[in-house]
C-alpha cells in the first residue's frame, strides 16, 4: 500500500480549469484502494478542488457542519489563514513533515471561488488538523 500521505499532495487541486458546465460532485473509490476522492468542479468559476484522503468523505458527511452554516466570507477568511500556513510549511520540509505538506495550494483571496469550493477547502483543513494532529492556526475546531 502506498503511503497515504502521498495522496495528501493531491488534497486540494485548486485553480485548475475544468470542462464541466455545472457543479459536479463525484465520489470515486479506486479499485483495491481505501482512498476516497471528492471532486468539486464548476465551469463558471473555472476552478476545482480535488481531495483524496481516506476517511474524508465519511467525515464530511457525518461530522462537518452542513452547507450554509458558515458565511462565504467566514470560509474565505479561514481558508486564507490556513492556506498561508500550509504553504509556509511546504517551504520548510526540514521543520515540518514533508509527507504531510507536499505541495503548495494556490489560493488567491482576490478570486471568488464560490461557496462550495470554500466550504470544501475549509472542511478539509479542519479534518486534516484533527486527523493528523496538526495546528495550522489558532483553535482547531473539534468535530
Amino acid at each position: 500500500m502506498k503511503n497515504i500521505f502521498y495522496l495528501l499532495a493531491l488534497i486540494i487541486g485548486i485553480i485548475v480549469s475544468c470542462n464541466s458546465s455545472k457543479t459536479i460532485v463525484s465520489k470515486e473509490k479506486n479499485a483495491g484502494s481505501v482512498n476516497d476522492t471528492v471532486r468539486i468542479a464548476n465551469d463558471s468559476l473555472e476552478y476545482e478542488v480535488i481531495i483524496i484522503d481516506p476517511g474524508f468523505n465519511t467525515w464530511l458527511a457525518s461530522r462537518a457542519y452542513p452547507r450554509w452554516y458558515y458565511t462565504q466570507e467566514y470560509l474565505e477568511t479561514k481558508n486564507q489563514i490556513y492556506v498561508n500556513e500550509w504553504n509556509n510549511r511546504v517551504l520548510q520540509p526540514q521543520r515540518y513533515n514533508p509527507n504531510l505538506y507536499e505541495m503548495t495550494i494556490n489560493y488567491d483571496p482576490n478570486i471568488d471561488y464560490g461557496y462550495e469550493v470554500n466550504y470544501l477547502i475549509y472542511n478539509y483543513m479542519v479534518y486534516f488538523q484533527n486527523n493528523y494532529h496538526q495546528r495550522l492556526f489558532g483553535r482547531v475546531p473539534l468535530r
